[in-house]
C-alpha cells in the first residue's frame, strides 16, 4: 500500500524590496515604523496637466546596479525593478542560485500591467516616424510575463515559471500559486512577488480618466493616502518591487537558513460583480480570509493582524472593512489592521509582495506599522486601524489581502515558525 501523500510546509526565508524609500528590506521596514510617507509631487514626467500630481517614485533606482547596462536598456522599467528586488531577496537569503538545483528553482512574478512605458514610447514612435521605428525589442520588453522569464536567465532558474496577471492581486497571487507548488513538491526553492512601473503618462492619464486617484491632496501630497480615513478620495499610485525567497522547511534547515515565518495558507476567489468596483457584500473577499484560516489549521481567533488592501478609495475601505468582519465575526474588533498603503502608495501588481514582506517583518519583530493620515473615522470604518503610530505587539498570524479589477481577490496567510 502506498504511503500518504504528505505536503511539504514552507516557509518566508529572505525578502527583496525597491520602493521609493530605495533598495532593501530593512531601510523600507524602518521607515514604515516611523510612519514616514513616501509620497510626493511625481518627478518624472510633466505633470501639470493631470489632475493627480502625486505619486511614490523609486527615483533613485539604477537598474544597472543589478543588470548588465545593455540588458537592463532592452527591458521595461517594471522587469528592470523584478530583477533588483529579486537579486536583493536572495542576498537577504544568504543564498547562492549556483548552489541550488536549477530544475528545482522556480521564479513566479506578476505584474498587473507589464511593460506600460515601453507601450507609451513604442507607440509615440509608431505615431511620430512609422512602423520601422518601433524597437524589435518592443513585445518581450512589454509582455507581462517577461519579468519571470528575465529574472530566471539572470539567475539560472530553470523551474517553474510564468507571470500572473489579476490587476492589484497579481503578486498575491503569484506568492499563493508558489506557495503551492512548493507544498506539493513540484520544486524547492520560489522567488515569488510582483513587480509594477506605471508612474507614467499613460498610466496616470488612464487612472486619472476612471477617476480612480487622488484629487485633493496635491498642494500636500504625503497626505493624499489616507486608508480609512473619512476624507479619502482615491489611491496614490506607488512603483517597485517585492519579492520573497520562499522554500520547503526541508530545504530551508538543510542548508541553515534564517527564518522569518511560515506561509501556511493561500485563498483566491473572484467577486463576479463588476469590472472596477468590489463587491458591497464583501462575500468573496470573506470567503478567501475564512479558506486560509481553514488551510492554515487555526480558527479566526488565533489572527492577531491583516495587512489590509487599503487603497484609501471610498469604496475599497468600506467593503473590505465588510469582508473581515464577515469572516472573523466579533474577533474583527480585536486584531490590528493596518493599510501601509497610506505610506508607500499602491504599487498595483507589486502591492502583494511588499505587503507579504511586511506581515513576515510584523511576525518576526512583533511591531505593526500604522495607517497614517488617518484623522477622521468613517463610522463605515470601524475596525482598530492602528491610527498614526506604529504599535508593538506579539504578532502569531498575520494575513494580506489585497484586490485587482476584475473583481479578483487573493489573501495570504503567514504565522510564527516554530
Amino acid at each position: 500500500m502506498e504511503a500518504a501523500y504528505q505536503r511539504n510546509r514552507v516557509v518566508i526565508t529572505g525578502i527583496g524590496t525597491v520602493t521609493s524609500y530605495g533598495d532593501g528590506v530593512e531601510d523600507f521596514w524602518d521607515s514604515l515604523l516611523a510612519g514616514k510617507s513616501g509620497i510626493g509631487t511625481v518627478q518624472s514626467f510633466d505633470i501639470t496637466d493631470y489632475p493627480s500630481k502625486v505619486g511614490a517614485e523609486a527615483l533613485h533606482f539604477n537598474a544597472s546596479d543589478y543588470m548588465d547596462p545593455k540588458e537592463a536598456r532592452r527591458n521595461d522599467r517594471y522587469t528592470q525593478l523584478a530583477v533588483a528586488g529579486s537579486k536583493l531577496a536572495l542576498k537577504n537569503a544568504a543564498l547562492d542560485p549556483a548552489t541550488l538545483d536549477p530544475d528545482r528553482f522556480g521564479v513566479l512574478i506578476g505584474s498587473g500591467i507589464g511593460g506600460m512605458l515601453t507601450i507609451q514610447t513604442q507607440s509615440r514612435r509608431l505615431y511620430e516616424g512609422g512602423p520601422r521605428k518601433v524597437s524589435p525589442f518592443m513585445i518581450p520588453s512589454l509582455i507581462a510575463n517577461i519579468a519571470s522569464g528575465v529574472v530566471a536567465i539572470e539567475v539560472g532558474a530553470r523551474g517553474p515559471n510564468y507571470g500572473i496577471v489579476s490587476a492589484c492581486a497579481s503578486g498575491t497571487h503569484s506568492i499563493g500559486e508558489a506557495f503551492h507548488m512548493l507544498r506539493d513538491g513540484d520544486a524547492d526553492v520560489m522567488l515569488a512577488g510582483g513587480s509594477e512601473a506605471a508612474i507614467t503618462e499613460l498610466g496616470y492619464a488612464g487612472f486619472c480618466s476612471m477617476k480612480a486617484m487622488s484629487t485633493s491632496y496635491n498642494d500636500a501630497p504625503q497626505t493624499a493616502s489616507r486608508p480609512f480615513d473619512s476624507g479619502r478620495d482615491g489611491f496614490i499610485m506607488g512603483e517597485g518591487a517585492g519579492v520573497l525567497v520562499v522554500e520547503t522547511l526541508e530545504h530551508a534547515q538543510a542548508r541553515g537558513a534564517t527564518i522569518y515565518c511560515e506561509l501556511a495558507g493561500y485563498g483566491a476567489t473572484c467577486d463576479a460583480y463588476h469590472i472596477t468596483s468590489p463587491d458591497p457584500d464583501g462575500k468573496a473577499l470573506g470567503a478567501a480570509i475564512g479558506h486560509v484560516i481553514k488551510e492554515a489549521g487555526i480558527t479566526a481567533e488565533d489572527v492577531s493582524y491583516i495587512n489590509a488592501h487599503g487603497t484609501s478609495t471610498p469604496y475599497n475601505d468600506k467593503f473590505e472593512t465588510l469582508a473581515i468582519k464577515k469572516a472573523l465575526g466579533e474577533h474583527a474588533y480585536k486584531i490590528m489592521a493596518s493599510s501601509t498603503k497610506g505610506m508607500t502608495g499602491h504599487l498595483l501588481g507589486a502591492a502583494g509582495g511588499i505587503e507579504s514582506a511586511v506581515c513576515a517583518l510584523a511576525i518576526r519583530d512583533g511591531k505593526v506599522p500604522p495607517t497614517i493620515n488617518y484623522r477622521d473615522p468613517d463610522p463605515d470604518c470601524d475596525l482598530d486601524y492602528v491610527p498614526n503610530v506604529m504599535r508593538e505587539a506579539t504578532v502569531n498570524v498575520a494575513i494580506c489581502n489585497n484586490l485587482g479589477f476584475g473583481g479578483h481577490n487573493a489573501t495570504l496567510l503567514f504565522k510564527k515558525f516554530q
